[in-house]
């Protein structure tokens, strides 16, 4: 995939110490990009923007509770003050299934937090982003790109994890509401679903006439992707070409399409 020049720009990446989070920080540093890595760990933090540190860009870290309105916001204070501006904001944060159990054995602790990991942690994020990017729109600059990792089962479900389907395709709901209503800001908002193979869990998407028929024939489907793939993405996501990209975008061997 090309890689665009973001020169100039600042990213901010949460939970970007680790896995795709980390691909997409490498990346956008590598093509130029100032970034800060938002997450819970300081050591991670660390080994994270040592990772990335000999790139074009320069990194910063902070420690972030996503789940807290005030956390999230004090980072972004404290971001415009080392940066001067926000450009996009990658919101990775959360967590997986949380076990196996049907629906009607979850807990409402189990339930609740999986929507304060997943979900509030977006809304946080892109809270404190969209209301820098839209102010500085309104002054003249008129630039930002929000993007959050979704997940396949936000488009098929998933059996005795249907409280991280269910917070995924919020996330999904949540871009495109974004996308329309930012739109007059000059700002995109994106959901990558990442990790594609032909199985059971993707037998329901496969198995749409109109995917196949239009979006297959574009995407060859030969492994599970890589960090290093989604990251490609994000530069394309956080880049000027990327405009009119306000859609859920499917990640698959390295390549893209939109919805």
């Amino acid at each position: 995939m090309t890689m665009f020049d973001l020169t100039g720009r600042v990213a901010v990446v949460t939970g970007g110490n680790g896995g795709i989070g980390l691909g997409i920080a490498q990346a956008l540093a590598s093509s130029g990009c100032d970034v800060s890595i938002w997450g819970r760990n300081a050591e991670k933090n660390k080994a994270a923007a040592a990772s990335i540190a000999a790139g074009p860009g320069k990194v910063d870290t902070r420690i972030c509770d996503v789940t807290s309105a005030a956390s999230v916001n004090e980072a972004m204070k404290a971001t415009l003050e080392t940066f001067g501006r926000v450009d996009g904001c990658f919101a990775n944060a959360g967590i997986g299934g949380g076990g196996r159990k049907p629906f009607i054995e979850r807990s409402e602790e189990e339930w609740r937090t999986m929507f304060a990991t997943n979900l509030d942690g977006v809304f946080h994020a892109f809270q404190a982003a969209a209301r820098h990017m839209t102010a500085r729109a309104e002054a003249g600059d008129a630039f930002g790109r929000l993007v959050a990792t979704s997940s396949l089962a936000s488009l098929f479900g998933t059996a005795r994890n249907e409280h991280y389907a269910a917070t995924k395709a919020a996330i999904n709901a949540l871009c495109r509401a974004l996308a329309v209503e930012l739109a007059r800001h000059g700002v995109t908002a994106n959901a990558i679903l990442p990790g594609w193979i032909k199985s059971d869990m993707t037998a329901g998407i496969m198995g749409n006439e109109k995917f196949v028929a239009n979006v297959m024939p574009r995407i060859p489907v030969r492994r599970f992707g890589e960090p290093s793939d989604f990251g490609g993405i994000a530069v394309y996501l956080m880049s000027k070409a990327s405009s009119y990209h306000t859609a859920d975008c499917f990640v698959i061997d390295g390549g893209y399409t939109a919805f």
